[in-house]
C-alpha cells in the first residue's frame, strides 16, 4: 500500500539522520603540548567527599604536572575540604554566596582570582582524567585556543543509571562538536588568563546554572573560538551515584534552564530522529499485543525497525558511555526520557528548582 511504503521511507530517513547526527563527535586528539605551560586546576566542590579522592588521585599521577591544584569548598557539610587538604592540594573556603550568583560560578570565580598559572582548568569534582589528560587538554587548547572543553565519558555501575542513555546521546547530537563548534561543556575547560578576563570570566555568566553554554556565548562574542570534544579514552565520570531521584533532578535542572539555548537547525535533526525512535518503541509491543498503531501490524517488519534502531543505539553509544543492555529494550529509557521531559515543562512554569539544597530559577 502506497502508504505503507510512505511510511516506510520516512522511518528509514529518520533512522538514517541519526547516524549523520553522530558523524561529528570527534574524541579530544592525542596531542602533545609543547614548552612548560604553567597550569591552575580549579575545582569546585560541594559536599564531594565520595567522588574526589579519585580526582585528585588522578591529577597527582598525570603526565604534565600543573603548577597548583585548588578545591574550592563551597559550604559542604561533608568531609570534602579535609579529603583535599590530606591530598595535599590548596583547599579555599568559599565566601558567603552573594545574591545574583550560583554556587558554582562564584566558587570558580573565587578559585580564578586565587590562583597563579597562565591557563585555567576547571574541573568538576566527580570526574575521573587518564594519566595524559591534562597534558591533551593543554596542547588541544594550545592548537585551537579561545575556550576548549570536553564532554566526560559516562561510566555506570547500576542499573538505574543505564536510563540515562538518551539523555547522553540527544545532548551531543543536539550540538555542534569539534574545533570552532561554538559549545562548552562545564565538566572540564580550559582556558587561558588573559582570555578568561576579557570575557569577564564567571562573573559575566554568574546567576546561569548550565554556565557553559552562556560562557562559550561570551567567549564567541569576544572573537574567541570555542572548541568541544568527547572524553573517550581521556576523560570519564560516573553521573549521579547518589540514587535515581539526584538522576531526575540532575536531568531535570538541566532540561529546564537550558531549553531556550538550543541550536534549533540541529534540534530539528534531533526531534525527527526521536520521532522515529518513538515510534519502533511502539510499533513492536503494539504489534505483540495488538494495540492500536498506525502501519502494517504484521510482526516481522516491525521487528525489523525495532532491531534496526537497537542496534543504532548500541553502535553508536559506545563512545559516550557504558550503555549496553539498555539498548535492547529502549523502550524504558523512552518513557523515563518523556517523564522527566514532561517535569522539566512543570519546573519552567513554577519557575525555579531544587539543587543541592540550593534554589535556581529556570527562566
Amino acid at each position: 500500500m502506497p502508504s505503507l511504503d510512505l511510511l516506510a521511507i520516512s522511518l528509514l530517513v529518520r533512522w538514517l539522520l541519526g547516524w549523520f547526527l553522530c558523524l561529528r563527535m570527534p574524541s579530544l586528539p592525542e596531542l602533545t603540548p609543547t614548552g612548560h605551560p604553567r597550569v591552575s586546576v580549579l575545582i569546585p566542590a560541594r559536599n564531594e567527599a565520595l567522588t574526589l579522592p579519585q580526582l585528585l588521585a588522578g591529577l597527582a599521577g598525570q603526565s604534565l604536572q600543573p603548577l597548583e591544584v585548588i578545591v574550592i569548598d563551597d559550604h559542604s557539610s561533608d568531609d570534602t575540604a579535609a579529603i583535599a587538604r590530606a591530598a595535599g592540594v590548596t583547599v579555599l573556603a568559599s565566601a558567603p554566596l552573594p545574591e545574583g550568583w550560583c554556587g558554582k560560578t562564584w566558587a570558580l570565580q573565587q578559585g580564578a582570582n586565587r590562583s597563579q598559572g597562565e591557563l585555567l582548568v576547571f574541573l568538576d569534582a566527580d570526574t575521573e582524567p587518564s594519566p595524559t589528560f591534562l597534558a591533551q587538554l593543554v596542547a588541544n587548547h594550545q592548537q585551537h585556543g579561545g575556550l576548549v572543553s570536553v564532554q566526560p565519558f559516562h561510566r555506570t555501575e547500576q542499573p538505574y543509571e543505564q536510563l540515562s542513555v538518551l539523555f547522553n546521546l540527544v545532548g551531543l547530537m543536539a550540538v555542534p562538536l569539534g574545533p570552532r563548534g561554538g559549545v562548552a561543556f562545564g565538566p572540564a575547560m580550559v582556558t587561558s588568563r588573559s582570555d578568561y578576563g576579557r570575557i569577564g570570566g564567571h562573573a559575566s555568566v554568574a546567576g546561569k546554572v548550565v554556565e557553559d553554554w552562556f560562557l562559550a556565548h561570551r567567549y564567541e562574542a569576544a572573537g574567541l573560538p570555542v572548541s568541544a570534544f568527547l572524553g573517550h579514552g581521556s576523560l570519564a565520570y560516573r553521573m549521579y551515584p547518589g540514587g535515581l531521584r539526584d538522576m531526575v533532578v540532575g536531568f531535570d535542572k538541566n532540561f529546564a534552564t537550558a531549553a531556550g539555548e538550543v541550536r534549533w537547525p540541529w534540534m530539528l535533526g534531533v526531534l525527527l530522529w526521536l520521532s522515529g525512535l518513538f515510534w519502533a518503541a511502539w510499533c513492536l509491543p503494539a504489534a505483540v499485543l495488538h494495540w492500536p498503531m498506525v502501519g502494517d501490524p504484521a510482526l516481522a517488519p516491525n521487528l525489523l525497525v525495532y532491531g534496526g534502531y537497537a542496534l543504532q543505539l548500541l553502535v553508536i553509544t559506545r563512545r559516550i558511555g557504558t550503555f549496553g543492555w539498555i539498548n535492547l529494550v529502549f523502550p524504558v529509557p523512552v518513557l523515563f526520557f518523556l517523564g522527566v521531559f514532561l517535569l522539566a515543562i512543570l519546573n519552567l512554569e513554577r519557575g525555579s528548582i531544587s539543587w543541592k539544597g540550593r534554589q535556581f530559577p529556570t527562566r
